[in-house]
């Protein structure tokens, strides 16, 4: 869901940004929220024939919580990795 916020993406470009996934596989994982109204695909006829995926608006709505949790872990990694550091140095 936080990989499709930023717009409409083909399912080769969603396995560059999830990351550690079969293309098989996110497709079978993006089949619960496309059935549930979150997620669109979109097939082009065309030579080859391209799928796209996009957030539906309450998909839109439902990624917010989650996109705004990865942005702060993201802005947080550094700080989080020190406070581990200092937290297993004590435990020893």
């Amino acid at each position: 869901m936080v990989a499709l916020h930023s717009g409409s993406h083909r399912i080769i470009e969603l396995k560059r940004r999830v990351g550690g996934i079969s293309k098989q596989m996110l497709t079978r994982t993006l089949k619960t929220p496309e059935r549930d109204d979150l997620v669109e695909r979109i097939v082009r006829h065309s030579p080859p024939p391209q799928i796209d995926y996009m957030l539906m608006p309450l998909g839109h709505f439902l990624s917010e919580a989650p996109r705004h949790l990865a942005d702060w872990a993201a802005a947080h990694q550094g700080v989080i990795a020190v406070n581990r550091l200092h937290y297993d140095a004590r435990q020893i």
